[in-house]
């Protein structure tokens, strides 16, 4: 019903998406043929004085018409464009471009609002199963067990956010995080098997990359291509977002789920006498066969809901980050809520960074004599961003409104591990406990805030090291030592290969696995001779990039651009060698070749195609010339 209200909208609306004085052309060839962002008689001069002339590339903002020569027909449509229009900021939209944006919005709110409430329920207390309780008899003493596996996964959270790697210029300081760093291993070059959720987290479970089985994009239901197409008439953005809704009508019926034929290593571990257990965050498919307890885990909380409480709690601090379409949709489609073990939805016992610890540590104390996984899945840091009242007020020291919400959002967190770790430790298990931490990607530009992924390029949702390169932290006091930093590259996938190997459990026959176990180099003894991994791959639809031997290369159609960086000496990805070093292009042009031969098509069709700016976050002036990429949805 709300995919036919929207469609019914679209039609029924005469809108003008892209409205702007164009002389001709698709953006960027327009008037403004110096780039100044302004159109002027020196724009109509400059492009007369170069009538005769070949255009000096694809995008020269002399060639109106596109057609690769600078003409006198160039000339007069600009000359006749800038009568119109008075010569007037070609990137500003006009007031019909604002009164068919304020019209959209309209529909969208009254069509929106005008929906039921999601069903729910009284949150009622969780009863965890019981292992065997004290003083059984056939209990082991606990570092004579199976090693317990704790995977601490959290959502959108920058390099910049844990104070491990930068110290005093981090968002916060983080002992509670960095502490697992510093009583096991910290790898250097921890990377994230994708640049957006559901792939990363799918590779992390099933220890392949995603797109051997076409979990390429994220999945979002295809009801909401019309909300995005209504949000798309206020995007006056000078690079355009394309939305598809006749991919979306074609997805219709398609699973966005893992096949079923995928193994998680949360079954191999239930296999080897593992109790498993799901907190959070799982967004791997709600299709039969695809839930947490169909794929290993006996016991799951699930969240389902995109708020950590409700809007107009008191308890809440919320900023609306006005700026992202994403987060504005996320708002208007806002609900809270969880499942437990596939039942009904119901509400939260509060804040739910902190009620997913509390049963974190409930899980914990129900399993303390037999060997467990743990998989806490936080829905933090992603947005909307809401802050518990507690810890937005015990950071008044943050004078701007927006990092101090997402820095009470990351002390939550900190929090979170302290009570995790704290609970291994009065049960008596820290010691033969596997504890991973990591971040599903790496931090998002819709929130606006710069730094979150410094040192590093780029954000959520491009290949840039910002995108992928994560925190990623191991301890295990009885095997792993305390303070051993890792360089080498290490996967999201290798969690598999890991935790199997940690549990003595097998891994899976018949199956192309792309997961190292990494226990071998941070444990004592001779490490193996090779690094984990020469050559690490990610794609996303024509978007692709490899990272092979200290070299990283990362390919497009949206722009047709190559980007070569050297990262043993430019590890920030400052200085792209494309151009001068064309021999090394084609080599890794040919590793991506060969591992593409490997991949699969995806599950279902992209319907969104959106630029994404390497170096501005979505609060900043947004402009044709900024470094970008294109990401599929």
């Amino acid at each position: 019903m709300r995919y036919l209200q929207l469609l019914i909208a679209l039609t029924v609306m005469t809108l003008s998406s892209y409205s702007y004085s164009q002389c001709g052309g698709p953006v960027p060839q327009l008037c403004d043929a110096d780039g100044n962002f302004e159109v002027n008689q020196d724009d109509i001069d400059a492009i007369g004085l170069a009538v005769g002339t070949p255009a000096t590339e694809p995008t020269d903002l002399r060639d109106i018409d596109g057609d690769g020569l600078i003409t006198i027909l160039d000339a007069r449509q600009c000359v006749a464009q800038c009568t119109v229009d008075g010569c007037r900021d070609p990137w500003e939209p006009t007031p019909d471009d604002l009164a068919a944006c304020e019209e959209a919005e309209e529909t969208l709110e009254d069509v929106l609002g005008g929906l039921p409430p999601r069903p729910i329920v009284p949150n009622e207390p969780i009863v965890w199963d019981q292992g065997p309780e004290d003083g059984d008899p056939g209990i082991l003493p606990p570092d004579d067990r199976q090693p317990n596996i704790v995977v601490i996964l959290i959502d959108d959270m920058g390099f910049n956010d844990v104070s491990h790697y930068n110290g005093a210029t981090a968002s916060l300081p983080t002992p509670a995080i960095d502490a697992i760093a510093s009583e096991g291993v910290a790898f250097s070059n921890g990377y994230a098997s994708h640049a957006t959720c559901a792939p990363a987290r799918a590779a992390i479970m099933t220890g392949r990359y995603p797109t051997r089985f076409g979990y390429e994009f994220t999945p979002m239901p295809d009801s909401a291509a019309p909300i995005f197409e209504l949000q798309n008439v206020c995007n006056f953005d000078p690079l355009p977002t394309d939305i598809d809704l006749g991919a979306a009508q074609a997805n219709a019926g398609v699973p966005k789920s893992v096949p079923t034929s995928e193994i998680f290593f949360a079954q191999q571990l239930k296999d080897a006498g593992y109790h498993n257990g799901h907190i959070g965050k799982w967004h791997l498919g709600r299709a039969a066969g695809t839930t947490p307890l169909d794929k290993g885990f006996d016991e799951t909380l699930e969240m389902n809901g995109n708020l950590y409480l409700p809007e107009d709690s008191p308890d809440v601090v919320n900023n609306y980050t006005e700026f992202s379409a994403q987060i504005r949709r996320a708002w208007l489609t806002g609900s809270w809520g969880v499942t437990w073990q596939n039942g009904p939805r119901m509400e939260p016992d509060g804040y739910v960074t902190d009620y997913f610890t509390d049963q974190a540590v409930q899980f914990i104390e129900a399993n303390k004599n037999r060997p467990f996984f743990l998989h806490l899945s936080h829905w933090g840091v992603h947005s909307p961003l809401q802050a518990a009242q507690a810890d937005y007020d015990a950071l008044s020291h943050i004078t701007d409104e927006r990092s101090r919400v997402y820095a009470a959002m990351i002390r939550a967190l900190d929090r979170s591990v302290e009570s995790v770790m704290q609970a291994l430790v009065d049960n008596g298990i820290d010691n033969n406990t596997l504890v991973i931490f990591t971040s599903d990607n790496g931090g998002s530009g819709a929130i606006g805030i710069a730094d979150v992924n410094a040192p590093y390029r780029g954000f959520k949702a491009t290949f840039f090291e910002g995108g992928t390169h994560v925190p990623y932290f191991m301890s295990w006091p009885k095997e792993i030592p305390s303070g051993v930093t890792y360089d080498g590259n290490v996967s999201h996938m290798d969690m598999f290969a890991t935790a199997v190997a940690a549990a003595g459990a097998a891994m899976p026959a018949g199956v192309t696995m792309d997961s190292v176990n990494l226990l071998p180099y941070v444990t004592p003894g001779t490490p193996p001779a090779t690094a984990p991994h020469d050559t690490l791959f990610w794609r996303n639809g024509f978007y692709f990039s490899v990272l092979s031997d200290g070299w990283k290369m990362s390919v497009s159609d949206r722009p047709a651009k190559v980007w070569l960086y050297d990262l043993s000496v430019d590890p920030l990805e400052t200085n792209n060698l494309a151009d001068v070093n064309p021999a090394k292009v084609a080599e890794l042009q040919a590793l991506i070749d060969a591992h593409e031969f490997e991949q699969v098509p995806p599950l279902w069709q992209s319907f969104i195609q959106g630029p994404f700016r390497v170096d501005k976050t979505q609060a900043d002036e947004q402009l044709p010339t900024d470094e970008y990429v294109y990401w599929m949805n």
